[in-house]
């Protein structure tokens, strides 16, 4: 019985991957996992419960990899899962042209290193996966880290910052932008919870002027956009903006772009495109972004068609960074 979606077009690249570091097989990249304690299936489920099987198993195949390579850190960790993930995409695929896997093993490492000091999920309110990726970094990133790492969510919609954050229990963060001066003040801020949700900030935008505003004022080191509908006019220029100005600023920022790669998305700059269109979305990605993955920040299926697998972008990071920071901390216990 197969495991997990597209198993015919994946197991060969799979197992041949596995193969290179020792091991024969998923059974025994799972059994290598429980022996170190860590259920990389049940973690990715648990960060995106809607994930597909094959997500769980990429992360099992990634964090096999990592314990057999005898990684010291989670941010190496980080980088040895993208070899995981890296091989579960489908030979010709768009995701396996850009290397997704590979590009979000070392974005979950960028994370676990204490240079990077604020991550943005950028256009955070289009779904609840900016969220479950939120909380996935929130709950194990620090484990890891000397100096905490600053979460936020700059989306467009007032409203929408403060139910997601009052769902959340992140702390809403409510800003007033002064369009004369181009000064940014914050009215007030609101936790809605105590533990370590609340330090996930959420600011909800009126526009693209106020959002790169907010991004200067946490000074964001790196972000990912989502994808689709009006945030699409949002979240690209607010992340091109951002970074010609960091450069004019001499600051490093690095930009990743979660969405696009169809090209006919249902998207109304794309629909009389044509399927050699990159999409709207795909093409303002590829204007600012150091990485750009593909498919949906959100939807799993919508990365499955990319040939990658079956979860969300955003819940995607906080699932590396979840599993990483459990294999340093079996490594630190001596399981491996």
């Amino acid at each position: 019985m197969a495991l997990f979606e597209g198993y015919e077009r994946r197991i060969g690249k799979v197992e041949g991957v596995l193969k290179e570091y020792g091991i024969a097989s998923l059974e025994e990249a799972e059994k290598i996992c429980s022996e170190a304690g860590i259920s990389p299936y049940q973690i990715a489920k648990d960060v995106q419960p809607i994930c597909f099987e094959d997500a769980g198993w990429a992360y099992t195949a990634g964090c096999a990899i990592a314990i057999r390579k005898n990684v010291e850190t989670a941010a190496e960790a980080a980088e040895a899962i993208g070899l995981g993930l890296q091989s579960f995409t489908v030979p010709g695929s768009v995701a396996d042209d850009r290397k997704v896997g590979i590009g979000h093993g070392n974005l979950g490492a960028m994370l676990l290193r204490d240079e990077t000091k604020c991550f943005a999920f950028l256009a955070g309110h289009e779904s609840f996966a900016a969220a479950e990726g939120a909380i996935g970094i929130v709950n194990n990133a620090n484990k890891a880290r000397k100096e905490p790492l600053r979460v936020i969510l700059n989306g467009l919609g007032k409203d929408a910052a403060q139910i997601i954050s009052r769902i959340n229990g992140f702390t809403y963060v409510k800003t007033q932008f002064d369009y004369h001066t181009g000064e940014l003040a914050i009215v007030k801020e609101i936790p809605y919870s105590k533990g370590p949700r609340a330090a996930v900030r959420c600011y909800g935008a009126d526009d693209v002027r106020e959002g790169v505003a907010i991004m200067h004022h946490e000074k964001v080191d790196i972000s990912i956009t989502g994808n689709s509908t009006n945030p699409t006019r949002f979240q690209h220029p607010v992340a091109g903006t951002y970074k010609k100005e960091c450069i004019e600023q001499g600051r490093k920022y690095f930009s990743v772009a979660s969405g696009g790669g169809t090209g006919r998305t249902l998207h109304p700059d794309n629909m009389a495109a044509g399927p050699a269109s990159y999409g709207m979305t795909d093409t303002m990605g590829r204007m600012h972004s150091d990485a750009q993955f593909a498919g949906s920040s959100s939807v799993p299926a919508h990365v499955e068609m990319m040939g990658y697998i079956g979860m969300g972008n955003n819940p995607m990071v906080g699932c590396t960074v979840a599993c990483a920071v459990a294999v340093e901390e079996a490594k630190k216990a001596g399981r491996f």
